[in-house]
């Protein structure tokens, strides 16, 4: 099936094999390299559900999403995908979220032998007692790295305090006491449970021929015998509105204190959830994003030392806000921010001027094979589908409708989190 990307001058060929393995290619004539990127939909949050040959709902360690990802890249013949790569000239990796686990590569030549062994070493797996037990020791390493540093603490322990049933809380790679239960039986039940290919999609970006592409990753895969195709059941969380933890804060080897405030809201409204997240995003990038006047004051007054940074993030039925910030004066930039919040006063000129914002980083995507790759990714795991026309979602939001949403926004259920000077 072939899609026009609306005013972005680009095709977006979808297929879908008797096997369910979706394939999304955007082909770019201008450019020397392709992008191509293999995805299944299970992620860190997805550590309770039920397996592929069980009936009944099994809680497994914290992490082993992203500990399936790191042995993945294991195979039976010695063969290691990134040396594979390497020697033709070409960059791979993989990567874990919260939602999905994907593995990719990139180059200018090779496309029918890399795409090949990409398919071919994701869907054959290879697990021994001793393979995972030698894991354990590297992500260890992984999980203390990110431990120390401060940035990345800033984010975690926000969404820790915030949530309280939501597996979201919990690091993506899980904790040492978590990786150390995990065993070979694990990661090959949640192989079998969310690697079948009618839970998993391709994505495909760049100089190539889409009807070529897709004949070669047919023929790959008319060559593998999957298990029937079974739906997936997932544990469902009845997040609460309120936080775990309000007030935190650790005593770090830094120069500059830093704190991170992180705003619970739960979608009231009658949108749907990514458009309740436009929205939100919208006010608080007016309000604190780098160019608003708030942001300039703060610096002018030397109360921060950089921009604010921003997050948002969503589950099903809440917004995580995040503004996190370095200062020597938090409990006074805190105190800033909720004066500024209490004022929900948005201009119409500043509303206008951030869809044009977000017009422009359509046409800038439209330039990345990278960029489109993520948009693609992206739209499947948090719609189902690809947003063909982006313009029109734009166009669709209202400055009215952004003053009903954040006049009723709630922002009581808030946690905050402080990194002192030890």
């Amino acid at each position: 099936m072939k899609q026009k990307l609306v005013k972005m001058d680009l095709d977006l060929y979808y297929e879908k094999l008797d096997n369910g393995l979706e394939i999304y290619i955007i082909p770019k004539d201008n450019v020397n390299s392709t992008y191509v990127t293999f995805s299944t939909k299970f992620g860190s949050i997805h550590s309770e559900f039920v397996p592929y040959d069980r009936d009944k709902m099994t809680k497994f360690p914290l992490g082993v999403a992203h500990f399936l990802e790191h042995k993945v890249f294991e195979q039976k013949n010695g063969i290691d995908p990134f040396t594979f790569y390497s020697e033709r000239g070409s960059d791979a990796n993989a990567n874990t979220s919260n939602f999905k686990t994907t593995y990719l590569f990139s180059g200018t030549n090779f496309l029918e032998e890399n795409l090949n062994f990409l398919l071919d070493y994701v869907q054959d797996p290879y697990f021994t007692d001793e393979n995972v037990e030698k894991e354990k020791g590297i992500i260890e390493q992984e999980i203390r790295m990110y431990d120390d540093s401060p940035y990345w603490k800033l984010y975690d322990r926000v969404l820790y305090n915030a949530f309280i049933k939501h597996p979201i809380k919990y690091p993506i790679a899980g904790n040492i006491s978590s990786i150390k239960k995990i065993t070979k039986e694990d990661l090959y039940t949640c192989y079998n449970t969310f690697y079948h290919p009618t839970n998993m999609f391709l994505v495909v970006t760049g100089n190539v021929d889409y009807k070529d592409v897709i004949s070669l990753v047919k023929a790959n895969q008319e060559k593998k015998n999957f298990k029937p195709a079974k739906e997936i059941k997932l544990k469902q969380y009845n997040e609460p509105d309120y936080v775990e933890l309000e007030q935190d804060k650790t005593e770090m080897d830094i120069e500059i204190r830093k704190f991170s405030i992180g705003y619970k809201i739960k979608n009231n409204s009658k949108l749907d959830i990514n458009k309740f997240k436009t929205y939100v995003s919208m006010f608080f990038n007016i309000k604190f994003g780098s160019v608003s006047e708030f942001n300039e004051q703060l610096k002018q007054d030397n109360l921060i030392t950089m921009d604010l940074d921003i997050t948002v993030l969503n589950t099903d039925k809440h917004l995580l806000v995040m503004i996190m910030a370095e200062t020597e004066y938090i409990d006074e930039v805190i105190e800033k921010i909720e004066e500024e919040l209490k004022n929900k006063n948005i201009e119409k000129n500043d509303f206008n001027r951030k869809k044009k914002v977000k017009k422009s980083s359509v046409i800038y995507k439209s330039d990345s094979i990278y960029a489109l790759n993520n948009k693609i990714m992206s739209n499947v795991i948090n719609y189902g589908k690809v947003i063909t026309d982006e313009f029109a979602f734009i166009d669709s939001l209202e400055y009215d409708e952004l003053k009903i949403v954040v006049e009723n926004l709630n922002l009581q259920n808030k946690t905050i989190y402080a990194q002192i000077l030890k």
